[in-house]
């Protein structure tokens, strides 16, 4: 049932803005206020103390309502007001999709809108204003050229740029197909043959970062990985030294994020300054960073060789979005000519039909600078099969010589177009509205919140007390970045399948990661007895080793992730915690089988 702002309501209680007046309590309420040096110390203690003290839930029954809950998570973060108001303004108005499915899977730049990305200049209905093609050119090519674009393109790049605060004058930002082909590209044309080593830094399995790490290893590099210490899954920082080394002129690539995707994890950026000094070229991963989160990185004392960030789901129609690979402009001398690179998935973003239709030009077929495209290209193919890349290869230099030749001219008449068409990036525009500050607040009251509701769920009557889920990584924490790695465990202590736990959650209309812990250095003191209960073998497959075939495998911890992004609000949360709670009834699973066979679905299997 919806309040009359649109939210969501749950017993007659709705937590919008428009709904509750805004009221502070006394103190800094548990630590809310975070302008301060012993606030920010004193934040987990206080936090801990304000929620729940001295309280736990063993039965999914006995939860607090959410306008209880809500009660006491404003009194411990009074704070958390001061965004409600636009913040849940820009939810119910742009974001209204929010309303029906809680997005606990992506927490990049920005989250799709269904009025996000339009030409706004005709008195017609708005319409989404571009989309993408894909285009054969080398990244050097690209940076020496790729400021030629055309005005609409440009346009787009120029705003993206401004919004992640990374100067044109240092950078030029390369669109590709999505985050995996911007690493892949990397690592096809940097030189690794000379530049021998590639070191990454992430505690879990990373999709984007496997086929860079393959293409190095078949390019000669040598890679390794940083590891993180338990519990806490901090980097180890001796370890990370040694494999930086002493200062020398080639080294190789150093890979960073700012923060990990699943476990909320964050890393100094400082690193990424040592590794300059000691002959790395550095990689930035920007694509786990949250909106606004660029504003605090100081880009002008660390400047990385590469800056890779995701738009995934972000822009588009569809919503598809694309990736951007910035490379700084005194470093693309060090990439290499790949013909394979060339077809692997550069992009041009065009526009619509309609909005060539709205700008009063005929609607033509949608053309990279290599002539027409394809059926298959225009479904989105990124070419990494090696036969279409062989076959494009004769023609490759060939494309270049015609888009030097023409590209002028593609830009003047784009321009004309682009004077009458208006464009408006609605999705970078509501997170610049609400400001660094204020989104920093909402996902630090939720998040921390969340952390403690969650470990106050036990199991009823077990013998030693077991925990319904454990949580991996950062606890409360002032710092802690707004993902959760976690796993739910039965009454008798053995875990719950996340994959498992994935599906019972999109049932609830709540959608969730799943994800592989690896990289994880235990203390020979401390936590060696633990390592083998934690840790799980995975079978990755079989390969041929001489006339013998064996199992390759490899060690780490299944978990699912929630990730909460700007726009997420305390009921997201609460309605989360009311669904893990569930399985405090140890029939919960078998009860959802027979509902859905009751339901008539086609599929039972859980």
């Amino acid at each position: 049932m919806s309040s009359p702002c649109g939210c969501r309501a749950m017993e007659a209680c709705c937590t919008s803005a428009c709904c509750i007046s805004h009221h502070k309590t006394g103190g800094d309420g548990g630590g809310a206020n975070t302008t301060t040096r012993s606030s920010r110390s004193n934040f987990a203690i206080s936090a801990v103390s304000a929620l729940f003290p001295n309280s736990e839930f063993t039965n999914h029954e006995s939860l607090p309502s959410l306008q209880e809950a809500f009660s006491i998570f404003s009194s411990a973060f009074p704070y958390y007001f001061e965004t409600m108001l636009q913040a849940d303004l820009i939810r119910e108005t742009e974001y209204p999709h929010l309303s029906d499915q809680i997005c606990l899977d992506y927490s990049g730049v920005g989250l799709f809108s269904h009025s996000q990305a339009y030409n706004i200049s005709s008195s017609s209905q708005p319409s989404p204003f571009f989309n993408i093609s894909y285009k054969s050119a080398s990244l050097k090519f690209e940076v020496q050229y790729g400021e030629q674009d055309t005005g609409f393109e440009s346009y787009i790049k120029k705003h993206i740029m401004s919004f992640l605060k990374i100067s044109p004058d240092d950078y030029v930002m390369i669109c590709t197909a999505n985050r995996t082909t911007a690493f892949r590209l990397l690592a096809e044309t940097y030189p690794f043959q000379s530049n021998r080593r590639l070191l990454t830094v992430y505690d879990y399995e990373s999709e984007a970062i496997k086929p860079m790490v393959e293409c190095a290893l078949n390019r000669g590099a040598k890679v390794k990985s940083a590891t993180f210490s338990w519990p806490g899954l901090s980097i180890h920082t001796r370890k990370l030294k040694k494999m930086l080394g002493s200062r020398s002129k080639k080294k190789g690539l150093f890979v960073f994020p700012l923060m990990s995707r699943l476990t909320g994890v964050r890393y100094p950026y400082l690193w990424m300054k040592m590794a300059q000094e000691k002959g790395w070229h550095v990689v930035l991963d920007a694509c786990t960073l949250g909106p606004k989160d660029m504003d605090t990185m100081g880009m002008a004392l660390i400047q990385p060789d590469f800056i890779i960030c995701s738009f995934y789901k972000v822009f588009g129609e569809n919503p598809s979005g694309f990736a951007g690979l910035f490379i700084k402009k005194s470093s693309h001398q060090v990439l290499e000519t790949s013909v394979l690179a060339r077809s692997i998935g550069v992009v041009s973003i065009v526009r619509t039909r309609s909005t060539q239709s709205q700008s009063g030009e005929e609607e033509m077929e949608t053309r990279s600078f290599s002539g027409p495209l394809s059926s298959t290209q225009k479904a989105g193919k990124n070419y990494e099969e090696g036969e279409a890349s062989q076959k494009r290869e004769p023609q490759s230099e060939i494309v270049e010589e015609d888009i030097r030749a023409t590209v002028h001219d593609n830009v003047e008449e784009e321009e004309e177009l682009d004077q009458e068409v208006e464009i408006e990036l609605r999705g970078l525009n509501h997170a610049d509205s609400l400001g660094l500050p204020a989104i920093q607040t909402r996902l630090r009251c939720i998040t921390n919140w969340l952390v403690i509701a969650l470990k106050k769920l036990r199991h009823p009557h077990s013998s030693n007390g077991h925990s319904l889920v454990r949580i991996y990584g950062p606890q409360v924490k002032f710092d802690r970045g707004s993902a959760i790695a976690f796993n739910v465990y039965d009454w008798k202590g053995e875990k719950v399948e996340p994959a498992l736990v994935q599906k019972l959650a999109d049932r609830s209309n709540i959608s969730l990661n799943c994800g592989f812990l690896q990289n994880i250095w235990f203390s020979d003191h401390k936590y060696e007895q633990d390592k083998h209960k934690i840790l799980e073998k995975r079978v990755l497959g079989i390969v041929a080793s001489g006339n013998r075939k064996k199992e390759s495998s490899d060690v780490g911890i299944a978990v699912v992730s929630a990730s909460l992004g700007f726009l997420v609000n305390f009921e997201d949360a609460y309605l989360f915690w009311v669904f893990v709670a569930k399985f405090l009834d140890a029939d919960f699973v078998e009860k959802e089988r027979w509902r859905y066979v009751a339901l008539n679905q086609r599929s039972v299997e859980i």
